[in-house]
């Protein structure tokens, strides 16, 4: 009989080490997987920034290119203006060719005009008497006489109004000239402005097009950065998915443990709630079963509650939650972000209706559904 005694005694002694040694496995795990997660959290953010810094060099980019369509189009209009303006400067330089060939057959015209005239004059200054006396002479009649006077007398005035109106389409040639010669300054100037104004945007084009190179680098690296954020998210996610097998197989090697836990009469046992419970459960809620249905959700909370009430675990909300290695998101810094943003309205209603008793399972844990462990179902967690 004491033989059989002391080998009941070390059989309890091996279960209960045997029991230790899976849980400390086990909180080693779950504290890898915490691990993993709050690098997780810490990619995502790192992955969202470089892609808003992604997002700003393509807006930088853009606009870039705007800028350079715009400078494009101005180096197009000024260079239309350019050719207009060399197209005028050569219509006004054929107007000054020809009106310097008009101003030189016009002064050659008064200058012949003048030599006539003078050559007239000086005629008729030498021979005035003798003309006179052989024009009575040779005239039939006083008439005749008077006639020719009259004659020699209206040349002399035709020759001085032919000189005037050459001497006036001289002078008016000339200022016709100087006016085309002023134009043409000008027309000069307004290219020399059009020339500076294009010199000026084709030193805007080619610091823009500087800038979209220097972006497009920026942006091949920040999309790169990107890549390689992705890479190791992927890698990380990955590696916490291999915990959570870990954690579910030894969570399901230590199963028989969590039987025996979940066997304590707890019915008498009863909890008062916090005024702050129902926002800190309802916020954890939110974190593990945002996405899951009512059902889930107030299985969560249940499993919370049966925790409160185990002797196996903290005998107050806060404590159960907060203990450690138990629950990811307070190890993520997910659950006091949740607490300060604010919780939903359907996650506080399950978590007052979890407060005021409805507890919908019995089970002291909950894990991601993976297949390895059994239990109850529901959504996306194996609750058991």
């Amino acid at each position: 009989m004491r033989h059989f005694l002391t080998r009941r005694i070390l059989c309890a002694v091996f279960v209960c080490c045997f029991l230790v040694t899976v849980t400390v496995y086990a909180d080693t795990t779950q504290q890898q997987i915490d691990k993993a997660r709050d690098e997780i959290t810490d990619l995502q953010q790192q992955k969202e920034d470089a892609e808003n810094q992604v997002d700003s060099l393509n807006d930088e980019k853009e606009g870039l290119e705007q800028d350079l369509s715009g400078l494009n189009g101005e180096l197009g209009t000024i260079t239309a203006a350019m050719n207009q303006v060399e197209a005028d400067i050569a219509a006004k330089e054929q107007e000054i060719a020809e009106a310097e060939e008009e101003l030189a057959a016009a002064e050659a015209k008064s200058a012949e005009q003048y030599e006539a005239m003078k050559l007239r004059i000086q005629y008729m200054y030498e021979n005035g008497n003798t003309t006179a006396f052989a024009m009575l002479l040779e005239s039939k009649s006083i008439a005749d006489f008077l006639n020719r006077t009259e004659y020699i007398s209206e040349l002399n005035q035709y020759d001085r109004q032919m000189l005037t109106d050459f001497q006036e389409l001289t002078a008016q040639i000339a200022e016709q000239k100087e006016a085309l010669e002023g134009e043409r300054e000008e027309l000069l100037a307004l290219q020399e402005q059009k020339q500076t104004e294009q010199e000026n945007v084709n030193r805007l084009i080619a610091d823009t097009q500087e800038k979209i190179e220097q972006s497009n680098q920026k942006l091949t690296e920040a999309q790169s950065n990107v890549d390689e954020l992705s890479d190791e998210l992927a890698r990380m996610i990955a590696y916490e998915e291999e915990l959570e097998i870990q954690k579910a197989k030894e969570d399901a090697a230590r199963l028989a443990a969590i039987r025996e836990q979940e066997k304590e009469d707890t019915s008498q046992n009863t909890y008062v709630p916090a005024e702050s419970d129902a926002y800190l459960l309802g916020a954890i809620i939110e974190c593990e079963a945002g996405g899951e249905s009512y059902e889930g959700k107030l299985a969560v909370g249940s499993v919370i509650m049966n925790r409160v009430k185990s002797s196996y675990f903290p005998n107050t909300v806060s404590g159960v939650i907060y203990q450690s290695g138990q629950f990811s998101p307070v190890a993520s810094g997910r659950l006091a972000y949740r607490l300060e943003a604010g919780v939903s309205s359907e996650c506080l209603q399950a978590a007052q209706e979890v407060l005021n008793g409805n507890i919908t399972t019995n089970c002291l844990y909950f894990r991601a559904n993976n297949g390895i462990i059994q239990g109850m179902v529901i959504g996306n967690h194996v609750f058991y």
